[in-house]
């Protein structure tokens, strides 16, 4: 079973899947940011605020991942990624 829950320096990172989506939500003091990409995982990712709303899309999990640690007013390196969503991107 792979992990779909992490946390590291306050923050914790929820990975869910429903029938259109896969999700990733990190919850943290300062708020909340989550980065989504279709189930079949070749779209881009979508960055989304605390209400739900789409801010941007990236190719990169990375760029996806610098842009909520800047929600959450946090280093990227300081979100935790757990293990079932490692493969998100493109």
């Amino acid at each position: 079973m792979t992990a779909t829950e992490a946390t590291a320096e306050g923050i914790t990172a929820r990975y869910t899947e429903t029938e259109a989506e896969r999700l990733l939500t990190f919850e943290g003091e300062t708020g909340t940011a989550a980065i989504a990409q279709n189930v079949e995982g070749y779209a881009m990712l979508k960055v989304r605020d605390a209400g739900g709303d789409e801010l941007e899309r990236y190719y990169g999990f990375d760029m996806a991942l610098d842009h909520a640690a800047e929600l959450l007013g946090v280093s990227p390196n300081s979100l935790p990624v757990p293990e079932a969503a490692s493969d998100m991107g493109m």
